[in-house]
């Protein structure tokens, strides 16, 4: 039987014999490509969010090589191009403004030029959603390899983790525990190699989503940054990807809604970031998948957190992957019925013929699901009349005994409230207040910082307070820790119920019950919701002015309503 031959869009830029080929082949000889490379093999690009500005994607270059290489020794034509690279920690004001941005940018990258599939280098955590948003919604064949995270830090003979540790330092110094020197000193500890945050962050749990998602090769996960194996996996990936435009498998029959389950429940088991939450969703939207956040909620109900890693344990990544990586924690899944065996995945097999045999090395890091590290931690979604349209919270990374409580609100408007307040020995709060944040949202940073997990007041840090409940419509690292509610639906700047709340006011959570509630009477909030005024949008031009006329709440995956669904793989016009 003859095998079917797959018709590749880089036929029609290279395989004209006109005026137009001539231009698309000519200019592309002038870096010394022969004429063979146009003979009809698939054109694989490299979508590359290297940059010096973002750190964790420093050694993307290197990675790229081995990608090119692969690509090259499965007969294929690899070609790299750059997108926007979004790094959380230097840009300005949060590199979640920009993720839909770098989408839309990976999305006509792809579209626009003569690409049959896509190889997609992602590390820093937005970097991850962003450019699988992007190619998802042009739906082309197309592998996600994530760069892998930094050694484990090492500061005074003890393990260091990149987000979490910062934290508690940045705690101790302002409770005069430790010195302006010390504190100096472990910055350079904690990040001593290529990579992104060894903790179970964002970028990590993101970099797991890609393997739970079956989007990644085998393995993606926790192979550290600086390991040759990081560079073999990069090799492998540029290999099966030709293949995979040969076998004409686009991105539509990876990322599937048993995919997605899959990959929510590995995020509990891994106690991943709540920001999974919202990327994870706004991807599925994307692809054209019917992922809710009531999804989260269901499924993971009765997970229990199986990885003892920073921030809801005490190991890192480095840890993680000696002790069988994520692999391990799919064959536990698997093992007690929690995952769609038969999801596919980009390496030909389904996620348990990956996964079934994968070894565990050391069961202090990975538990078994029998005898859990912490049960029943899947991240919870909270509702009542504070966030009608949900809330999220993560129970791995919350004291347990503030996981039912009722409290004081103290108010914060804004971040620059906070900052203004939080340090002043007058402000009225104990331990048994609540925490209140507002206009933090999407639309009202805007870009939903990373500012949820907000820095307790020092008088309290003191007297040795560690947590408190803390809720706004922000996110927050996945690198943080505490009792901490985010996502709030609607945020304040919409009009939400949480503009609404002052001080003073009475708020109860309960987490195994899934609400929250703003102990006012419904009267009362009538009367202060006539007097709410729409805040200013503080930059009314350019891309700022798009994202906030456009961008959706928190539980829609906070995407631009005009980029949700794909268009395909459509070839533009000819440009002449």
């Amino acid at each position: 039987m003859k095998k079917k031959v797959i018709p590749l869009r880089s036929v029609q830029w290279f395989g004209r014999q006109d005026i137009y080929g001539f231009i698309y082949r000519s200019w592309v000889k002038n870096r010394g490509v022969p004429q063979d490379q146009f003979d009809g093999r698939p054109v694989i690009g490299i979508c590359n969010t290297y940059s010096e500005l973002t750190p964790c994607n420093s050694h993307f270059r290197t990675i790229a090589e081995h990608v090119k290489a692969g690509v090259l020794e499965a007969g294929g034509f690899p070609l790299e191009f750059p997108v926007m690279s979004l790094g959380e920690t230097m840009l300005r004001p949060t590199a979640m403004l920009y993720r839909n941005l770098a989408s839309m940018d990976v999305e006509e990258s792809i579209r626009g030029n003569p690409v049959d599939g896509v190889v997609l280098l992602v590390g820093c955590d937005k970097t991850t959603p962003s450019l699988l948003m992007g190619a998802a919604s042009v739906d082309v064949p197309a592998i996600a390899v994530s760069g892998g995270p930094m050694l484990s830090g090492k500061y005074r003979g003890t393990d260091v983790g990149s987000g979490t540790t910062v934290w508690a330092m940045s705690e101790e110094l302002r409770a005069g525990k430790i010195s302006l020197e010390e504190f100096h000193e472990a910055e350079s500890c904690m990040h001593r190699s290529h990579g992104h945050c060894m903790t179970m962050g964002t970028a990590s749990t993101m970099a797991s989503m890609v393997e739970a998602l079956g989007v990644g090769m085998p393995g993606n996960a926790a192979i550290p940054a600086v390991d040759a194996r990081r560079n073999v996996l990069a090799r492998m990936a540029g290999r099966r990807i030709v293949a995979l435009v040969k076998e004409n498998i686009s991105l539509s029959k990876i990322l599937t809604k048993k995919a997605f389950e899959n990959a929510i429940r590995a995020n509990a088991a891994i106690g991943g970031s709540t920001n999974a939450v919202i990327h994870l969703i706004a991807i599925a939207r994307r692809i054209g998948v019917d992922l809710k956040l009531a999804d989260w909620d269901r499924l993971g109900r009765g997970v229990h957190t199986l990885v003892n890693l920073m921030p809801s344990g005490k190991y890192l990544m480095e840890d993680f992957y000696y002790a069988g990586g994520l692999p391990a924690v799919l064959r536990e899944l698997g093992s007690t019925g929690l995952l769609h065996k038969d999801a596919m995945t980009v390496n030909g097999k389904t996620i348990w013929e990956n996964n079934r045999d994968a070894p565990c090395h050391n069961r202090d890091v990975i538990f078994p699901f029998n005898k859990p590290f912490k049960k029943n931690t899947g991240i919870a979604v909270l509702r009542g009349n504070l966030c009608p349209g949900g809330a999220v919270i993560k129970p791995s990374a919350a004291t347990p005994r503030l996981l039912r409580h009722r409290g004081r609100a103290v108010v914060f408007e804004n971040i620059e409230d906070f900052h203004r307040r939080i340090d002043d020995p007058g402000l009225e709060i104990d331990e048994k207040c609540v925490m209140v944040l507002k206009n933090c949202g999407p639309r009202g940073y805007p870009g939903m910082a990373e500012v949820g997990n907000m820095p307790l007041p020092p008088k309290l840090l003191k007297r040795g307070v560690t947590d408190m409940v803390r809720i706004s419509d922000a996110r927050m690292s996945g690198t943080a820790y505490g009792t901490v509610v985010l996502h709030m639906v609607p945020e304040a700047a919409a009009g939400g119920a949480l503009a609404l709340v002052r001080n003073g006011d009475l708020i109860e959570l309960d987490v195994s019950r899934r609400r929250l509630q703003l102990l006012v009477a419904e009267k009362e909030l009538l009367k202060r919701k006539k007097a709410w005024k729409k805040p200013k949008p503080p930059l009314a031009r350019g891309y700022w002015r798009l994202y906030v006329e456009h961008v959706l709440q928190a539980d829609q995956g906070a995407d631009l309503d005009f980029l949700v669904g794909r268009s395909g793989p459509l070839v533009p016009r000819d440009n002449h």
